[in-house]
């Protein structure tokens, strides 16, 4: 049976924090709200405790998670060389939505690195999770709260629907403000990587670090061979129905949806567009409006595809959304979700 505690972010119950403080110190599970994505959490110098977020999630185990810590401190105790890079970025943006990846110390289990040398850290800004993480004193492994391959949650209904009873604890406290994963930054080698976009994004980071790349294998379809950092194999974020990028000028691209869902209304099939509110009108069908910009696209994201399951839609096309800045985050998670099925105009 699974613990559940409504935690307010601004009045927080201490004693709430306490009852899945506990449960996290046993070597269980309790999933708790982030300002990305809600998290399923696990003591990540607990390999069996650990084998319990796969077993949660039906996450391949090769697949690395992210460590989430609440002081700076508890980087030395699990990364060594330490880069004068690496500091700038933790005194910039932590806490927040960015995670770094290092090389690992002995203690992080090789479960919890998927295999490799390497370990991801991030310090959350959310007030909820920070309780937490102060209050267990143990660096908590936690990839999204989600059966693997779907949609990450950002409201706790969604965590409550989909993860009650696979999993130990939960804390609904709220939604996730940022709405997409943290940029993943690749600190092991002189130049920095991106291998996951985010909210914090390469022209923010090269602001500070200077030169930083992106990761070659977020241009194409075909999973790495080995994933150093969470979202990069399989797919992802996807939904029962089929999802469609279409990419063009945007009369061009409601010209063609529209085609389509003429097409798809001859089949029974139901059909929606997930859109920007300016677009809403342009189509004849069903519209999942994402927001009037691209914070607002990628805070609504997560939450339109899961809600795209609940009015049991069969075909979904999206708007292609510009490829710079938070767009290529955005853009990223869209290419899993619809497999990179994209119709060119």
């Amino acid at each position: 049976m699974t613990l559940i505690s409504k935690i307010d972010e601004n009045n927080i119950d201490k004693e709430e924090i306490k009852k899945q403080a506990e449960i996290l110190r046993k070597g269980k599970t309790v999933i708790f709200p982030t300002e990305t994505v809600y998290g399923l959490g696990a003591n990540a110098l607990d390999e069996d405790a650990v084998s319990k977020i796969y077993k949660a999630k039906g996450r391949p185990s090769d697949n690395p998670l992210i460590v989430h810590i609440y002081d700076k401190k508890q980087v030395n105790n699990l990364a060594k060389d330490i880069s004068e890079k690496a500091n700038i970025i933790m005194d910039k943006f932590w806490p927040g939505p960015i995670t770094i990846i290092l090389n690992k110390k002995n203690i992080v289990p090789m479960r919890t690195s998927g295999g490799l040398d390497t370990v991801a850290i991030r310090m959350p800004s959310n007030k909820v999770a920070k309780a937490l993480l102060e209050e267990v004193k143990l660096p908590i492994a936690a990839p999204s709260a989600n059966i693997s391959g779907r949609p990450s949650p950002t409201k706790g209904i969604h965590v409550y629907n989909e993860m009650n009873n696979r999993v130990d604890g939960i804390i609904i406290g709220g939604d996730c403000s940022f709405g997409l994963e943290s940029t993943v930054l690749d600190l092991t080698s002189d130049i920095p990587t991106i291998l996951r976009p985010g909210s914090i994004t390469k022209e923010d980071l090269e602001a500070v670090i200077g030169q930083v790349n992106m990761d070659k294998a977020l241009e194409r379809k075909e999973d790495n061979i080995k994933a150093k950092a969470p979202g990069m194999k399989y797919k992802h974020y996807s939904p029962n129905a089929e999802v469609f990028i279409v990419s063009g000028k945007i009369d061009d691209v409601a010209n063609k949806i529209n085609e389509l869902v003429n097409n798809n209304s001859k089949k029974r099939l139901k059909t929606a567009v997930m859109c920007l509110e300016e677009n809403k009108n342009r189509y004849n069908c069903d519209t999942i409006v994402l927001g009037k910009d691209l914070q607002e696209v990628a805070a609504n994201l997560f939450s339109a595809l899961i809600s795209v399951d609940e009015k049991k839609y069969d075909v979904v096309y999206t708007e292609e959304f510009s490829n710079y800045g938070v767009g290529r985050a955005i853009m990223n998670r869209l290419l899993k979700s619809a497999g990179y099925k994209v119709i060119k105009c």
